[in-house]
């Protein structure tokens, strides 16, 4: 804490997965809604080559923007000098005053576990999941898997590891057409393509191994789009959010990257019309794969809703997102909102309860033995 009694938070940023700038546009929202009557704010970014730079709060700005952002971590414009990823040491240096680590980080090198098991290993709270449940979450192959593993329904699929790997004829027969190809380690829709005809399948399998050497070719399921925002409060209440049910304009196959940050006919209903007994399961499941993966603190959780041949629903999760978008118009704020959450009060309690659940330090650990 400050002499002032706030509490200072570090907001790390950017980072060097393909998901860069989706990370500085969360990052802006984030530094433009935290209550600085609450909060000392340090940025930190890091560039897409790796660079870390601890820059400069403007307390008094009433909206930050991206522009606005890198000025603040510019190393011509009063920030400290720039931390080569090189030397770890120094880049834990400018957080050793910090009592919370925002990590506002999307994909690989960020969403992944990696910084979080650096900040574990400096005995630094942070805010999110933790190490496992990042990891696991990030790999669409073992994400299934231990969703599986609790009896929740995924869509069936095939991993490609090897370069030379394709899906066999009876995969093809077993997964139909059409399918989706995704990198197993990526997220905002990066490297995937909707495949109608096998004879696209390696076009589509070469694109996704642009972003992850492992790709994941996925049966595609028929039914409506939902996603759920599920948090965790300080008090060990975890809740899922109202639903919100993605409608895609007219020419999108799916909700890709374009459709997701760049297409203003996307349309997010909140919440989703959908009847209450299929509210309901949806919401226990996603509560269900909160706990399954072992998250703490917030997950968004997206759906299918697969119609049964007896008129019923079974909801039958596509992917999950330890750290989703986070801009003001993204899914997972927009979810809250809409239950009566703000955007300032999300983070409120999203500090307050990483806080409150923030790993023993290995002294604290000593002196329990000790006892």
């Amino acid at each position: 804490m400050t002499e002032r009694g706030k509490t200072r938070i570090a907001v790390i940023f950017g980072g060097r997965s393909g998901e860069h700038d989706v990370s500085c546009k969360s990052a802006a929202s984030v530094l433009t809604h935290l209550d600085r009557e609450r909060y000392e704010v340090l940025p930190v970014r890091i560039t897409i080559d790796g660079v870390w730079i601890a820059g400069q709060d403007e307390p008094d700005a009433t909206e930050i923007d991206v522009d606005a952002l890198l000025r603040m971590t510019a190393p011509d414009s009063g920030a400290t000098r720039p931390l080569p990823i090189g030397s770890i040491s120094d880049a834990l240096e400018a957080l050793r005053d910090v009592d919370i680590v925002f990590p506002c980080l999307h994909g690989p090198y960020g969403e992944d576990g990696t910084i979080q098991a650096l900040l574990e290993l400096a005995g630094l709270p942070y805010i999110g999941n933790g190490v496992l449940a990042s990891a696991v979450s990030m790999d669409k192959e073992f994400t299934k898997k231990v969703l599986v593993s609790e009896g929740i329904e995924v869509a069936p699929g095939v991993v490609l590891r090897r370069p030379d790997e394709t899906v066999s004829e009876a995969d093809r027969e077993r997964l139909g057409l059409p399918v989706f190809v995704k990198p197993s380690r990526a997220g905002s829709s990066i490297g995937v393509s909707r495949v109608d005809d096998w004879a696209a399948l390696d076009a589509a399998v070469e694109k996704a191994r642009r972003s992850d050497p492992k790709v994941l070719v996925e049966a595609a399921v028929p039914g409506r789009e939902v996603d759920i925002g599920v948090l965790e409060f300080a008090d060990g209440r975890v809740e899922a959010g109202p639903s919100l049910e993605i409608r895609v304009p007219d020419g999108f196959g799916f909700f890709d990257f374009e459709a997701k940050y760049t297409d203003v006919g996307t349309v997010f209903e909140i919440p989703a019309k959908l009847p209450p007994e299929v509210t309901a399961a949806v919401a226990e499941t996603a509560v269900k794969a909160f706990h399954a993966l072992d998250c703490t603190g917030l997950l968004r959780v997206d759906f299918f809703l697969r119609e049964t041949a007896d008129g019923g629903v079974v909801p039958v999760i596509n992917e999950v997102n330890t750290f989703p978008g986070f801009t003001s118009m993204s899914q997972y704020p927009q979810m809250w909102q809409a239950a009566g959450v703000s955007y300032s009060d999300l983070l409120d309690i999203l500090v307050e309860t990483a806080l409150l659940r923030q790993h023993p330090t290995p002294s604290a650990v000593r002196a329990d033995i000790d006892d």
